[in-house]
């Protein structure tokens, strides 16, 4: 015998959430009190689907055309409106209209109605998108990965809709004020993650919540080991004032994971690769090996080395990862390898636009830095025999210029025969050429090829650099 006191099974038949006299009393309100309450609306995000009832949408649309268009608007005003569009029939004529203002004695309460009105909005669009998700699950032939990330992106692209509280002013003061109490506390001039090399750190101020900084250069220039040695210092600590070591997350779809940590442990070890590899290796190198070992086992990197992930994807993997281990920096290698199923048929172009959109992006809701390297085209090498890039030698889109806030391009002069440099074999120089909140100019590094570590170089480090006249701000104020 079935069980009565079972739950009944899920009806696709349901009315949706909606409250009719909630919506009656937002357009009341907004007969009442025009100005007032439909800057409400808007602050608020009401649009025209927020309103269930087919008339109230018709009305309410009608008003924010009134308004954009700097119309008187009250009852009168409105009926006219509706009467020279043809639509006064649909919302009930006259009567209809009459009956928003008797059922709204007063607009005080305008913004209790909109928020109703706004929830009952959001649960419908949970209530579409699940809906969505569910026959896509069954019709769909994409893996249940894929389909997990696509429902995930899907729910927060709702949340991305929702407006957060607008800051009060004197918190957004007092907070930048901590923040430069801290550099001027520090004296390293740091306002984000110290990358591990003070020359570029010097010139970036650090790697800074929120912003997309893209690493660019040629192949074989370098542009993974810096990004693994930036990595490593971060993880460690390396550059910190206080020594604090960060979590980071690895995005790595070019490189397996087992050749990016066999790379990280001949790094850190000091030990060649390559040596390795051929079987050439002295016990005291394998002692080196053991040591930088149990160093690297202990520190905070999440790597995820899945080909041919989907911008989406990334996105959902990328939150788990923040979630689950609150990574401070994400580093992406590389762009060119990442897609974006919905825009592939729309050309290569477009695509990568839309992958460094969703990139910049993440930064944003995860507030962290993302490192992303880049692949550049062969215009330097056509252009000219030293081979330096420009901003517009990114590969595949002028988008990914435009949404990073950092573009920094990586180049070795040893590389180039006619570059005036080329016979300094270990000088590799960082290009920062765009910075959107600091200056631009090159970073110089030392590179040691058969061991994949960068370096600073000696000048701009040590009394040469323009910080050896800095003069803290409590001493300058009082020389006591």
């Amino acid at each position: 015998m079935a069980n009565e006191s079972a739950s009944p099974p899920n009806r696709i038949d349901r009315i949706p959430p909606y409250s009719e006299e909630a919506e009656r009393g937002v357009l009341g309100s907004v007969l009442l009190d025009a100005m007032r309450v439909l800057d409400l609306c808007v602050e608020s995000q009401l649009e025209a689907e927020s309103f269930y009832v087919p008339a109230h949408r018709v009305i309410y649309t009608t008003l924010t055309e009134m308004m954009q268009q700097g119309s008187a608007i009250d009852i009168l005003t409105l009926t006219e409106r509706l009467r020279a569009t043809d639509r006064l029939d649909s919302v009930g004529g006259d009567a209809s209209l009459d009956s928003l203002i008797d059922s709204t004695p007063t607009a005080a309460h305008a913004e209790y109605y909109i928020d109703i009105v706004r929830q009952k909005h959001l649960l419908r669009s949970i209530i579409t998108c699940a809906q969505k998700a569910q026959q896509e699950c069954y019709e769909s032939t994409d893996s249940a990965d894929v389909m997990l990330s696509r429902a995930e992106q899907a729910f927060l692209d709702i949340t991305e809709k929702q407006h957060g509280v607008m800051a009060a002013w004197d918190s957004a003061v007092k907070s930048t004020m901590s923040q430069i109490d801290t550099i001027l506390t520090s004296r390293r001039g740091l306002t984000g993650i110290s990358s591990g090399f003070a020359n570029l750190d010097k010139k970036l101020l650090g790697l800074r919540g929120g912003e997309m900084i893209v690493l660019a250069a040629r192949p074989s220039m370098g542009k993974t080991s810096l990004a693994m040695n930036i990595v490593e210092n971060v993880a460690l600590g390396v550059g910190d004032p206080d020594g604090q070591a960060h979590p980071v997350g690895i995005f790595s779809l070019e490189m397996s994971q087992e050749s990016l940590v066999m790379r990280m442990l001949c790094c850190h070890a000091g030990v060649s690769s390559f040596d390795l590899t051929r079987g050439f290796l002295s016990k005291s190198a394998h002692k080196k090996l053991t040591n930088s070992a149990s160093v690297l086992m202990k520190i905070p990197i999440f790597l995820d080395d899945t080909g041919g992930l989907d911008v989406t994807e990334l996105r959902a993997r990328a939150r788990r990862m923040k979630k689950k281990n609150d990574v401070q920096l994400i580093v992406i290698d590389y762009l060119q390898l990442l897609h974006s199923r919905e825009y592939a048929r729309q050309g290569r172009q477009i695509e990568t636009s839309h992958i460094s959109g969703n990139i910049k992006a993440m930064a944003k809701e995860l507030k962290i830095p993302i490192l992303v390297l880049s692949q550049l085209s062969r215009a330097p090498e056509q252009r000219d025999k030293s081979g330096k890039p420009k901003l517009s030698d990114l590969r595949d889109s002028g988008a990914i210029e435009q949404d990073a806030d950092v573009v920094c391009m990586l180049r070795r002069p040893c590389k180039y025969p006619d570059d005036e440099e080329s016979e300094d074999e270990t000088l590799a120089i960082i290009d920062v050429a765009k910075q959107r909140n600091g200056p631009t100019g090159e970073v110089r590094l030392n590179f040691e090829d058969t061991l994949t570590r960068f370096r600073d170089r000696e000048h701009g480090v040590d009394g040469s650099d323009e910080m050896a006249d800095f003069v803290p701000a409590d001493e300058e104020m009082d020389p006591a």
